[in-house]
């Protein structure tokens, strides 16, 4: 029997990723961080850069299921989560679970902010706790269970604000940005192609197991994080609950800092991002590398900072120059 090479086969599904979603490598690769340190992303960026595209790529890729579920104001709990359903028989009514799309191991929530309160209060119990109630019954979700949840920074009539402890359970905030003008010319001959039915590059047929997933998290566990890349992370953290330890513009920019969460996710994203590149240890560059995706959505800024028009990424940049490892 053929041993599992974990590393081996996640550096060819990302090779194989690549090639479908050309020109966002940073999406490519926060997909597979998420999915080996078991954490959800919320993607944002305009219409039309791969998103859906990017997640359905990598639902082939796994021979996993994937559900999408368009977030629409009339959206009920019971659309998502599944719903007690009565049947009758001759011996009598009984009732039975309807699973939703959430039983999938991919869901793709789309345009998230669109959902109603009671939604997006189903779909965190899911994100969190990996089961959903219905009917006081409790049903857990799969082992390999990942939301992948897009909102577009436009077309805001007829949103709802993400609530911050939902923000929270999201392992990173993706931001997604235009392709280059090189990687949009092998966009326009892809899809051509692909309308074509033409077999473009050499693709090859292996696949990732749900199996393969599991074996890999369990080599990202085994990544060594030494005391002082320990301290790193929390002092990061830390820095931005006291900013005015570091600099007055950063204390008059973050109105509050990160939660706890915020430590685990650079510590689960970072140990993720060492292990894909090949190493079985952590380094500053794995936790800067991944800063921005993991805190970006965990910071409240001030009203001072957004009028001087001061981002996340900004403030989370003048950190990473402030705290230095050890």
């Amino acid at each position: 029997m053929q041993e599992i090479n974990p590393h081996a086969n996640f550096l060819a599904l990302r090779e194989r990723l690549a090639a479908n979603v050309l020109g966002q490598q940073g999406l490519v690769d926060a997909l597979l961080i998420g999915l080996l340190a078991n954490g959800h992303l919320l993607v944002e960026g305009l219409p039309g850069l791969a998103k859906t595209r990017a997640v359905k790529a990598l639902a082939n890729e796994l021979e996993g299921s994937l559900a999408r579920v368009q977030f629409t104001p009339d959206l009920l709990p019971s659309d998502i989560t599944g719903a007690e359903i009565y049947t009758q028989k001759a011996s009598g009514g009984e009732f039975h679970f309807a699973p939703g799309p959430l039983f999938a191991n991919l869901v793709l929530a789309d345009e998230i902010n669109r959902a109603p309160a009671k939604v997006q209060a189903a779909l965190l119990e899911a994100m969190e706790e990996r089961q959903v109630t219905v009917a006081g019954h409790t049903h857990p979700l799969p082992e390999v269970f990942l939301v992948m949840a897009t909102q577009n920074p436009i077309e805001q009539e007829g949103t709802y604000p993400l609530p911050e402890a939902q923000m929270d359970r999201f392992l990173m905030h993706v931001k997604v940005g235009y392709p280059s003008a090189a990687d949009e010319l092998n966009i326009l001959r892809l899809v051509r192609a692909e309308t074509q039915r033409t077999k473009v590059g050499a693709h090859g047929t292996a696949h990732t197991t749900l199996a393969d997933v599991l074996a890999a998290r369990e080599a990202v566990h085994a990544v060594h994080a030494s005391p002082a890349i320990d301290q790193y992370m929390v002092d990061l953290v830390q820095a931005t609950r006291t900013p005015a330890r570091y600099s007055a513009e950063l204390a008059n920019w973050i109105e509050v800092g990160a939660s706890p969460r915020g430590t685990l996710a650079l510590d689960r994203c970072a140990r993720a991002h060492a292990w894909l590149a090949g190493r079985d240890f952590i380094t500053p560059d794995d936790v800067r590398a991944i800063a921005h995706n993991a805190l970006r959505h965990r910071l409240i800024l001030s009203y001072e900072a957004s009028a001087a028009g001061v981002d996340a990424d900004r403030v989370i940049s003048e950190l990473l120059r402030h705290v230095t490892a050890l």
